[in-house]
């Protein structure tokens, strides 16, 4: 069953209003674009990696280390900066390193913790990465696809989001 399907169940409501249950319906949508968009993106960033040959690295690894970029961060910040969503964290962090994309050190302070940086692989997988979403920005707005104006509307609708979605973790059990 669809996440809009099980939605769907769970929340026809004959007691709901016209513009409520509307507002449900472009609320759903809008949940299934947005996982539909993180899958493209993946697949993007897949598809580009196996037109350069670049075959031992996957998508999410590869976002992994965009993000990151010149920073060195823990596994921790890596979560709470909001460079990585994913639970296997360590997994990947142990592939990126084994494979020489990641140099990892432990820190001098809090031996338990590690800290990682790009390697100068790590480098260059970033910078496909970033040759590519260069590539996307211009294409949308070449195409008339999203202005300035467009693209700041959406990222602030989707700030807006993620700050309510976050307060009812922290604040609603």
């Amino acid at each position: 069953m669809t996440l809009h399907a099980k939605l769907n169940t769970k929340t026809d409501d004959s007691t709901m209003s016209p513009a409520n249950a509307a507002f449900m319906a472009t609320y759903l949508d809008s949940l299934l674009l947005v996982e539909r968009l993180h899958r493209l993106l993946l697949d993007v960033i897949k598809d580009e990696f196996e037109r350069m040959g670049v075959l031992e690295i996957n998508p999410v690894q590869a976002l992994l280390l965009f993000n990151v970029g010149e920073n060195e961060v823990t596994a921790g910040e890596l979560k709470s900066r909001g460079y990585y969503q994913g639970s296997n964290v360590s997994y990947n962090l142990k592939k990126l390193v084994d494979n020489g994309y990641l140099h990892h050190e432990r820190s001098e302070i809090d031996r338990r913790s590690v800290r990682v940086r790009l390697t100068q692989k790590g480098r260059e997988i970033r910078q496909i990465v970033s040759t590519l979403f260069a590539t996307h920005a211009e294409g949308l707005l070449s195409r008339g696809v999203v202005d300035q104006q467009g693209i700041e509307d959406i990222t602030g609708s989707l700030r807006r989001v993620e700050r309510y979605w976050t307060e009812q973790i922290r604040y609603i059990y």
